[in-house]
Order: C-alpha cells, then structure tokens, then sequence
C-alpha cells in the first residue's frame, strides 16, 4: 500500500467524538459541537465606555451624582443640561447622549454661567462641568458588541483561553464539546527499560515519552498506559474488549504469559473503505458493546514480522477488520491500522524510534484529527543540509545527507521517504541523522518532507512535526 493511500484510509477511518456538557473549566483544548451563542447581549445595557460624566443635551452641565461600575444606577431621566458623573462600564442613565471623559470636561464656578438648571434628589449642588462632546461620543448601546442570540463561533471551533472568557462573557457555564478522543498506549518488549541506564541487550523506552505529547497535539487525551512483555497472550488480554478498569497510572507486566488489566471497549465505528473484512466466525471471537474505554489503542512494538511480533495474529484472532497492514514507506514501513469488533481501532507502530514517530504521523494524526487534518505547505527541497555552528557538538558530529537526498532529480525509490528537515530561505534543508532507530534527526528539524516515488525534485510536502 502506498502511503498516500494509507494516510487517506487513516483519515476515512476517523471515529467520530461523543458530544457531551462540560463546564467551561474542563473544556479547554476541546472542540464546539454546537455554535455558541450569546444568551445575554454585550453590553448587557447602554454602558459608559469612559470614566467621566454622563451628559445630557449641550453643556454646561451641573452634576446630580455619581454612577460607579457595579453600583447602584442613577434612578431617574437625565434632563438636558444635568450630568452624572460616572465610571467605565457603569450604565448611564436614561436620557444621556454622550459621555464627557474627565480629561475633556473643565470645572465652573458654582453659579451657572448661562441656563437654569433644575434641581432633582441626590445632586452634587454647586457642581458643574462644561467640554466639548459630540453627540453619542462614549457611550456603548446594549448590544452593540454582541446581540441577543447572535451566533459568534461555528461548531467545531477549537475552545481555547479566549474561547472560555468569551463563552462567560455570553453566559454560558457549561459547552457542549466534542469529547477529546481517549488513546491508550501498549508499550511491548522484553528488552524496553522506563528509566536508568540500560544493561547490554536492553534499551530505553523512547516512543513512549514523545507519544502523549503528539496526541495532545493532535487533539486527544492520552488514556491508560500499558507496558507488556513479548507473547501473544499478554497482547491479546491487554486487547481483549471486556470491562476491568486499567490505572490511570503506568503499569508494568512482568514477563511471562500473565495477562494484563484489559483497556477495556471502544465505540463503534464504520469501516473504512476497501478494508479486508474478517470472517463472521473470527467475528465473535471478541465480546462487543461494553461502554468506556480508549477509543483508540497505540501498540509500540509487535507490528513488524519477526519471531517477537504478535501483532497481527492477536488482531486475527480477536477478528479484527485491517485496513492497513504495511506500507511503502521509509522509515515506518511495518505499521498497522486494524479495527476490533466492538469498533476500537488499533495502531501499530515499529519499534524503532524515528520508525515510529514517522509511522504516527501516517496513521495516528490523522486517524485523531480527522475532519480537522490539514495537508501540509509544499516546499522545494535543498540538496545540501544547513551549517551547523563550528563550535556546537552537532557541527562536530555532522552527519552527512543520505545520498537519496543529495540526489535532487531521478529519486529511484520505490517507497516514499520521509525526510527530517528544516524549513530556511532557500527551500527545505535536509538535517541529517535519519536513521530508523534515532530520534536526532527529527530533534533538529521542524518537519518531515514526504518525497513520493519518482520524486525528480519538485515541490514536496512538509508534515509539521508536533512542537
């Protein structure tokens, strides 16, 4: 399968996010699933847009009292020639046609230079004020900002700090939100350490560190963590759609065939286009329709064909649908889409670090983001990578460029490779250090530039790397 094909299966294949009511504190980073509307208008009445006084008709005006933000209102009509003095924010009283700010009004004697004024209950004898205001001048109308029902944001729009202060400003308490898709991770082999330094014949764990940080990027919550020894049996129970709870916590499975707490079930969802059915006897092998759990289950590890790998039998045996099963890419090419009976969908992903991470952005992304996917820029790519500073360690350990990539015209691989690089302005420079089993390349670069095959130097297009 080409990988163009794959990530569009991914796409089509993207569960669709239960709606439910959240208060506002909870739903940041979640997206609307209805437009949000203003159940109040803003401003909520005729407001003073200035600290000042609020005047009616032409000047000079003698002041009847003061009006603070929060306070009570001024009770009665304002009458040409009367003013209040008044704060930003605080509603002006009825009858006002402009506010005069403070740094424009001039005070008077006590004695009215030229009209009457008449006297109403709570005015600040003696006190008078005259300026130059034009008509209407800082005064904020109820609903000027936002009316009554008006809608300001569409459904789908990403809640973000603004988002919330807008949403309160409007009245809500609680969004109704697309709930943030849940991704549990299995983390598999004997030989993988979570910390310290690893003996001969061990290695650290390093795609289980850089994966919270990509769901969230893509918008979904990280769900239980799992780390399980090789064997099928310990993948297949950690698999199995039954209800036992997981910890929120990371556990650990000692070796050996015991079975690990399940994830649990998965919501239902429809198979994706062309995928490879499984037999109705396969079919029950897994219980379906328990509710909760992670709706999607990454497998670290397990994904290739070797004597370790159980991946795709367990998926086999518990009747699993497979959508994508490998994929002619490099790095990344043992990586798996499938889809359990109780609708789960499961990725698998190599074990080789850089592998991994460019299998993610393949299949997991786009499987968590969905409708929300945006293709990446195209950008030329550079055939020389950029200097590195002649005193920093990475200078001093320059990895020169793959030849595939130094090679600018008649790329001759059959696979699409994706390639570390940084963006600059002569184009996409490759950064080197690309190997399926480092993540170094991919630390120094800001994208993945995806050179299709047959590539002969146009254009490419760059997949941001998560920040």
């Amino acid at each position: 399968m080409t990988w163009a094909e794959a990530r569009a299966i991914a796409l089509r294949a993207s569960p669709s996010a239960p709606v439910e009511e959240v208060p506002l504190s909870t739903a940041r980073g979640c997206r609307l699933a209805r437009p949000l509307t203003a159940l109040v208008p803003v401003p909520g009445t005729d407001v003073s847009a200035m600290d000042g006084y609020a005047v009616a008709g032409e000047g000079p005006w003698r002041v009847l009292g003061r009006v603070l933000a929060g306070g009570r209102a001024h009770g009665e009509v304002l009458k040409p020639g009367c003013a209040v003095e008044i704060a930003t924010g605080a509603p002006v009283p009825e009858g006002t046609t402009s506010v005069l700010p403070y740094e424009a009004a001039h005070p008077l004697a006590p004695t009215p230079p030229t009209h009457d004024s008449p006297t109403l209950s709570g005015e600040r004898e003696g006190v008078w004020v005259a300026g130059v205001v034009q008509e209407g001048r800082h005064v904020r109308r109820r609903g000027e900002d936002v009316g009554l029902g008006e809608v300001v944001l569409g459904a789908g729009t990403r809640v973000t700090p603004a988002v919330l202060g807008l949403a309160a400003a409007l009245g809500h308490d609680v969004l109704a939100v697309h709930r943030r898709l849940e991704v549990a991770v299995l983390v598999t082999g004997d030989e993988v350490i979570g910390e310290g330094l690893p003996e001969p014949g061990r290695v650290r764990d390093a795609i289980g560190p850089f994966l919270p940080g990509l769901i969230a990027w893509a918008g979904a919550r990280v769900g239980p963590r799992l780390t399980i020894p090789d064997g099928a049996a310990p993948l297949r129970a950690a698999l199995m759609p039954h209800p036992p709870a997981v910890p929120d916590r990371a556990t650990s499975v000692p070796p050996g065939d015991g079975a690990p707490a399940s994830l649990g079930d998965g919501a239902p969802g429809s198979p994706a286009q062309g995928a490879r059915r499984p037999s109705a006897q396969k079919a029950d092998a897994g219980r379906v329709g328990w509710e909760g759990g992670a709706e999607i289950v990454v497998v670290c590890g397990a994904s290739s064909k070797g004597p370790a790998d159980h991946l795709r039998a367990v998926l086999d045996d518990l009747g699993a649908e497979v959508l994508v099963d490998g994929v002619a890419v490099r790095p990344g090419h043992p990586q798996l889409l499938a889809r359990l009976p109780c609708g789960r969908l499961v990725v698998g992903l190599p074990g080789n670090p850089f592998a991994a991470l460019a299998a993610a952005l393949t299949l997991l992304v786009p499987l968590l983001k969905g409708e929300r996917y945006e293709y990446g820029e195209r950008m030329t790519l550079a055939v020389t990578p950029a200097p590195a500073s002649p005193t920093s360690p990475s200078h001093r350990n320059q990895q020169p460029v793959h030849a595939a990539h130094q090679a600018p015209r008649g790329h001759r691989h059959s696979n699409t490779r994706l390639v570390p690089v940084r963006r600059s302005g002569k184009g996409a420079v490759p950064v080197g250090h690309d190997r399926p089993g480092s993540l170094w390349g991919a630390a120094m670069a800001d994208a993945l530039a995806v050179l299709p095959p047959g590539w002969d130097g146009e254009p490419v297009e760059l997949l941001e790397l998560p920040d």
